[in-house]
């Protein structure tokens, strides 16, 4: 892993990104830890050329996007249009959203609406990826619905953003997933786990958790991984200050 290759999700600062002038304050801010790439997700809206032109006065880059389940699925080209306008190669659906999973049938039915809008992606030198949360680990017939949605795509067309946490949530082996996508893994997120004080399972800084990171950076890297990209879906105070938590840590790992 390199240090140009660490990138801030910027859902973890969605708060931060109601108005383009927010927008402009917050990558000043991201930029100013270290971040040289940001995922663009949790932003309010504004025009793609907009965006670029906040991103570049900052010196960052768009390493990725989140897009809406529909669109993906529904109209591709649109988001292969956006991609181009952010000078970005990768998107990831970021969740089922209508979509129900309950039977293996379900499951490869939206498996393979993705893998088409994939098609339609590839054809334009972009890759469509699917972000995971804990859910995809409950199983049918002995199978979890996330092993289903990758053994019935094409690896071509439907790509991996495996979540680090989400995947320990569910019970799965995040160093196991991370070699299971080999070639399939340009993009990770990295989200440490906790339990806290009551208990409870948390999201923690990088660094801050349980999750052996030397061994996830590895194998994710053996996987052929572009981008580590941090995001914590809620923090305990300042979202910045945990990016920044989270940067300092991975820069004592960077090769």
């Amino acid at each position: 892993m390199k240090r140009q290759q660490i990138a801030a999700q910027l859902y973890t600062v969605r708060d931060f990104l109601k108005t383009p002038a927010d927008i402009a304050v917050s990558m000043r801010k991201i930029r100013a830890i270290g971040y040289e790439s940001v995922q663009v997700s949790g932003t309010c809206e504004i025009a793609e050329d907009e965006l670029m032109r906040i991103l570049k006065g900052e010196g960052l880059t768009c390493c990725a996007t989140h897009e809406p389940t529909k669109t993906i699925i529904e109209n591709p080209q649109r988001i292969v249009e956006r991609l181009q306008k952010l000078g970005c190669k990768y998107t990831a659906v970021p969740s089922p959203g209508a979509h129900e999973l309950k039977t293996r049938e379900q499951v490869i039915e939206y498996a393979k609406a993705m893998e088409s809008a994939g098609k339609v992606l590839g054809k334009n030198g972009q890759v469509l990826t699917y972000h995971n949360h804990h859910f995809e680990f409950r199983k049918i017939d002995g199978e979890t619905v996330l092993d289903l949605i990758y053994d019935t795509t094409d690896a071509r067309f439907l790509q991996g953003e495996l979540d680090t946490y989400w995947v320990q949530y569910g019970g799965g082996d995040v160093v196991g997933w991370c070699e299971k996508l080999h070639r399939r893994l340009p993009l990770l997120h990295l989200k440490d786990f906790k339990i806290t004080d009551e208990n409870k399972p948390d999201f923690a800084e990088i660094g801050q958790g349980n999750l052996n990171w030397r061994a996830i950076i590895a194998a994710s890297e053996k996987s052929g991984c572009q981008w580590f990209i941090v995001e914590q879906d809620t923090t305990p105070n300042d979202p910045f200050d945990s990016l920044k938590i989270s940067f300092d840590y991975l820069a004592t790992l960077v090769s």
